[in-house]
């Protein structure tokens, strides 16, 4: 039975996809099967007759399985704007029904784990009313929250944290990445992040190191 989890950041460019990317290579190592979905990506460029997103591109590359990338990333929007303006400028509101179905098809190649990648935060609207956090909800899946570490993570990661358990949904837990190598104060960050997060540090994505995802691939089951 395949066991599929969200992973959400504390903003864009916090290294999502990156870390997707090595869990998924994590989980095959260990003879697992494994799949990323990116149902909504804003960001792409035409190419073999069809909207390409580096994002999903790097998660197809990085699972298990061979899966057309139509079914990993079935909302592509040319823009790299908010994906709900960018869905507008194209003439196509978000579908739920469309994040929900692909998420449903993917399962159907029976992988181990499946991953789900959301786009920028936690709280992105697909609407005026509803929000990606609400296809998640009714999913009902546990999150991993990866924590972009820089000025302002604290803030952001605490926050976040709390929404998705308002949210009534389970924090699996949270992975520490290094964006650089000159953070001030780095240590003392992460050390506060461990003691005040309400659900455990799973790994911690050195800056241009590989990591050792080992703890977080045995979480996961």
């Amino acid at each position: 039975m395949t066991k599929a989890y969200f992973v959400t950041g504390t903003d864009t460019e916090v290294g999502k996809t990156y870390t997707s990317c090595k869990i998924l290579e994590a989980l095959t190592q260990r003879g697992k099967t494994a799949l990323g979905y990116k149902p909504v990506a804003a960001g792409c460029d035409w190419q073999n007759n069809q909207w390409e997103n580096e994002d999903a591109l790097a998660l197809q590359a990085a699972g298990s399985l061979r899966v057309p990338l139509t079914e990993i990333n079935p909302i592509a929007l040319p823009d790299a704007i908010a994906p709900h303006i960018a869905a507008e400028r194209h003439g196509e509101p978000i579908s739920e029904a469309v994040i929900t179905s692909g998420f449903q098809a993917l399962q159907q190649y029976q992988p181990d784990i499946l991953l789900m990648e959301g786009a920028g935060g936690w709280r992105l609207p697909l609407s005026s009313a509803r929000f990606l956090s609400d296809v998640v909800k009714d999913l009902q899946l546990d999150v991993i929250l990866v924590v972009g570490m820089r000025l302002g993570c604290l803030n952001h990661a605490l926050l976040t944290a709390e929404a998705i358990q308002r949210d009534g949904l389970t924090l699996k837990g949270w992975v520490a990445n290094q964006l650089s190598d000159d953070m001030p104060v780095f240590d003392e960050n992460l050390s506060t992040l461990d003691a005040l997060m309400p659900a455990p540090r799973l790994a911690l994505v050195p800056y241009q190191q590989t990591p050792d995802l080992s703890l977080l691939v045995e979480k996961l089951g």
